[in-house]
């Protein structure tokens, strides 16, 4: 690779304030469903102009290049292609996990070799102090969201229960790894090489510690802030390498993950700065939240819930992640079409963080197209449900346990839930009743007199009551 140019000509400027408009543009497409498709468009020409024009002002070799886009292309291409829905959201902690590497790889190839990227200090004898407290700034954020992403990934997958792991003074512990962090880059900035490499080691622990406290229910919160840990990182080292476009696509990938997650935060009445502190997932449930109790229960089948939502005004379905584990979502779209033949109101309540990262549910339905006028968030409809002849929930425990409201000692209290149990009729749709939601807690709707559990795979049950239907 050779030097940075020194000045900047007045078409790299323009094209890269181009876009960054793109980039703008893309995320006020993605802020609607009906507009989402046209913000991709956006976001793709924006990052399309800013990788050429960087890779004309640089003088990077171009059969490397067009190598190392074949190939890591080629592997995101399959993977898109094969990933089933159920398995988005630790994608998503994957790709946060390879952004956050990546800007560990730069700063570390930026410190060994820094006149390559023009990082040197006037009399060239070392890297520049501003460019040092740049570059360290960077790995660290880098390196916290690298190991912390695959904590959330480890969680999400399965491969970790999803159970909070408290450790004893963890907040203390936290607060200490990440004062250490800022002060070693400060003094990195001046001196000691040696530091370079510790800084990563304490954030990658410190990153590690963060995200291994959060429970289960609270994950979609910890994807979205780690998605603001990767932008922030970018922004970081797009200083080290003099890349206006990384700065500000950084920024805006920064900036808009942290909106989010506050506007999630909000929505489940969680702290937003407890978010960042790490460690906010709650501890065990209590007895009341215990799951596994033998209690007695209503099951019906799939000809009882098409008598219930034919003779029915209003049915409002409530999708969860069981419904994504059985890719229900088409089916559901057809049972919606069969119940407004015949006269129902059909409406969809979405919570904030039903599923395992922000929009999940949305995207799914939008995927079944479901009209998007039908589609209604926690605070729009939640006052619905007492007027409502029928609650139908499929594959959604924590969004709708009321235990949210009345247990403190739950892992989930104080966070909104939808008020399924205020309908007429509640049809649940649970695979056995066997297992909890993914915070580990059981749901005391399930036992209700006006509940009738629907136990099957979510596809089949779903695709039985269309039949009896139509």
């Amino acid at each position: 690779m050779t030097e940075v140019i020194a000045t900047t000509p007045a078409w790299v400027a323009l094209a890269y304030l181009v876009a960054g408009v793109l980039f703008i543009l893309a995320l006020r497409g993605l802020s609607s469903p009906e507009t989402s498709q046209q913000g991709n468009r956006f976001g793709m020409i924006g990052m399309l102009i800013a990788v050429g024009t960087t890779l004309i002002v640089h003088g990077v070799g171009l059969p490397l290049i067009v190598a190392a886009v074949v190939i890591g292309g080629g592997i995101g291409f399959v993977i898109a292609r094969r990933i089933a829905m159920t398995a988005m959201p630790q994608l998503v902690a994957g790709f946060h996990s390879l952004v956050g590497l990546a800007a560990v790889l730069v700063a570390i190839a930026a410190y060994l070799n820094p006149a390559a990227f023009g990082i040197l200090s006037a009399d060239g004898s070392d890297i520049a102090t501003s460019s040092k407290i740049e570059m360290g700034l960077g790995v660290a954020i880098g390196a916290i969201t690298f190991s912390g992403s695959i904590i959330a990934f480890l969680k999400l997958n399965g491969n970790m229960g999803g159970a909070p792991i408290l450790l004893p003074a963890r907040h203390y512990l936290n607060i200490a790894l990440l004062a250490a962090v800022l002060i070693l880059v400060g003094v990195f900035g001046l001196h000691t090489p040696l530091l370079f490499a510790i800084i990563v080691v304490a954030a990658l622990a410190l990153g590690f510690l963060l995200i291994i406290p959060i429970g289960g229910a609270d994950m979609p919160v910890v994807v979205s802030m780690l998605n603001s840990y990767s932008g922030w990182a970018a922004a970081a080292m797009g200083f080290t390498l003099q890349n206006t476009a990384m700065i500000v696509t950084g920024a805006l990938v920064g900036s808009s993950g942290a909106i989010l997650s506050y506007i999630m935060c909000t929505a489940m009445n969680r702290s937003f700065i407890s978010v960042i502190a790490g460690g906010f997932g709650g501890d065990a449930a209590g007895p009341a939240g215990a799951a596994g109790e033998a209690k007695p229960y209503k099951r019906g089948s799939a000809e009882d819930a098409a008598f219930v939502m034919k003779n029915a005004e209003s049915v409002i379905i409530v999708p969860g992640y069981g419904m994504a584990v059985s890719q229900a979502q088409h089916a559901l779209r057809e049972m919606g079409d069969l119940l407004r033949k015949e006269g129902v109101s059909v409406k969809y309540a979405i919570h904030p963080v039903a599923g395992r990262m922000p929009g999940h549910m949305n995207v799914l339905l939008a995927e079944a197209n479901v009209p998007y006028d039908e589609v209604f968030e926690l605070e729009d409809i939640n006052g619905e449900f007492a007027q409502a002849d029928v609650a139908f929930v499929i594959g959604a425990n924590d969004v709708t346990n009321p235990l949210a409201k009345t247990d403190k000692s739950s892992p989930i209290y104080g966070m909104p839930v939808l008020d399924v149990e205020k309908a007429k009729t509640v049809l649940f749709v649970k695979r056995s009743m066997g297992g909890a939601g993914y915070a580990g807690v059981d749901n005391p709707v399930f036992y209700m007199d006006n509940t009738m559990m629907l136990l099957a795979d979510a596809k089949k049950m779903v695709e039985a009551i269309n039949k009896d239907l139509g």
